[in-house]
């Protein structure tokens, strides 16, 4: 039996902006939390979680936990994906701000190696499987709630505002790191590592105040008044569109890019074989971040106008070079050419693909579907370059400093990301309500059910 067309739905005035914000500051919050355990993995973990007596194992290993979230992403997609194509945007958007507080917080009061033997790593790891089941239900969240509240003309600019608050909340680390890091040696192990895991707290708090007063989108309450809510997202999502979620799950394959500059780039640069200071390359990640903060945006509003593909392969492409440029600048000792490739690798050039990927994964799914698809393909993906962290640690060699080999790996993955996008549709022009359409079309209605 049909259903009776209903009007379409706007968004209240000042709701765009009002979602765009809540994305901004929820996601510059909780990826604060994400990034401060990123470089404690690189620079102080090694020592306070791991045996002491092999430098190199101790630090891939840390390395590797950082990866573990990456790998709990998925099942966090799975999960939170599937309740927020049925109750909700708003709800998962709650959620995942408490859960990556609350996590953050606890690692933050864990025993070290010396006070609890091998319990003090397991406790990490489960921590940090909490924060990366956190993260799979926030971006995807944040990008459909202001990709559903946004003008169809302006879709790439306000659903950006999610990745420019991620960087944001990189940025925020980072500063908060420097501090900590410039303390003498024995107060950082003992005491000092802990105050930004700790200030979690108030993280969580900022944010539930934020997000908790926005409206659920136009699109999704239309959605569940007409047709009503998907019982299975999943089984929807795999008949109507799968090459939709494998093109996603190549092109967050671009996140490596984040994950070795921002990781593996910042140890081996702090490491015996380069031998910079660590307070000199944070401020590197942060003056990329401050850059990339105002180039996310105008990238976005480029794809408006031009498209989201042509942005988003120079980001891929441009970053593949790049990655190369900056490793070497590392191998050369030379801070200022570090410092200015940094920012134009990270800062300018990442930001192209970083800055458009949540309109165009978002725009290749309908309504019913679309924070579990972009949810899930993005998270394998993610998954995967959590993990490039530790392959290039290994990849590296025994003594680390193979940057070459690192800079070859990272730019081999950002060729799936490329395929991806040039075999991708074209949809910054589509209107938001026939968004995904296609792949609708061509598929037999699914059961629905009403909330």
């Amino acid at each position: 039996m049909s259903v009776p067309a209903a009007p379409r739905s706007t968004a209240p005035p000042g709701q765009p902006k009002k979602a765009a914000t809540a994305a901004w500051i929820g996601s510059a919050l909780e990826y604060y939390d994400f990034f401060i355990y990123g470089s404690a993995a690189a620079l102080i973990f090694p020592e306070v979680f791991f045996d002491e007596s092999d430098p190199a194992t101790a630090t891939l290993l840390s390395l590797a936990t950082f990866g573990v979230a990456y790998a709990a992403r998925p099942l966090g997609a799975f999960v939170l994906g599937h309740i927020g194509d049925r109750l909700g945007r708003k709800k998962i958007m709650v959620f995942t701000l408490i859960l990556m507080g609350l996590s953050t917080f606890l690692i933050g009061c864990l025993p070290t190696r010396s006070q609890a033997g091998t319990l003090a790593p397991v406790l990490l790891v489960l921590c940090r499987v909490l924060q990366g089941i956190s993260a799979a239900g926030e971006q995807a969240s944040a990008n459909s709630m202001t990709l559903e509240h946004a003008p169809p003309h302006r879709r790439g600019f306000f659903t950006s505002f999610t990745l420019s608050g991620t960087q944001g909340g990189q940025l925020l680390a980072t500063l908060v790191f420097l501090p900590v890091a410039a303390l003498p040696e024995d107060q950082l192990l003992s005491w000092g590592w802990r105050v930004p895991f700790w200030l979690s707290v108030a993280v969580a708090v900022v944010g539930y105040v934020i997000r908790r007063t926005l409206d659920e989108t136009p699109a999704f309450a239309q959605q569940t008044a007409t047709e009503g809510v998907v019982k299975l997202p999943l089984v929807v999502l795999v008949r109507e569109h799968w090459a939709d979620v494998l093109r996603v799950i190549a092109g967050a394959l671009i996140a490596s890019v984040s994950t070795i500059f921002t990781v593996w780039a910042l140890a081996y640069a702090t490491g015996d074989s380069v031998g910079m200071s660590r307070s000199s390359m944070l401020w590197v990640g942060a003056l990329a971040n401050l850059v990339a903060l105002a180039a996310i945006p105008l990238w976005a509003v480029l794809s408006d106008r031009i498209g989201r593909r042509p942005v988003f392969l120079i980001g891929a492409v441009g970053s593949a070079v790049t990655m190369f440029l900056y490793l070497w600048a590392i191998s050369t000792g030379s801070y200022p050419l570090t410092l200015l490739l940094g920012i134009v690798a990270f800062g300018i050039v990442y930001s192209a693909a970083n800055g458009v990927w949540p309109a165009f994964y978002g725009e290749m799914f309908t309504t019913r579907v679309r924070l579990s698809g972009v949810a899930i393909g993005t998270q394998i993906g993610f998954a995967v370059a959590g993990f490039a962290v530790t392959f290039a640690a290994q990849i590296a060699g025994p003594d680390g400093d193979d940057w070459f080999a690192v800079a070859l790996f990272t730019a081999a993955l950002c060729v799936p990301p490329v395929i991806a996008a040039l075999s991708a549709r074209e949809t910054h022009t589509v209107p938001t309500e026939e968004l995904g359409e296609r792949a609708h079309r061509q598929a037999p209605r699914p059961e629905t059910a009403a909330v």
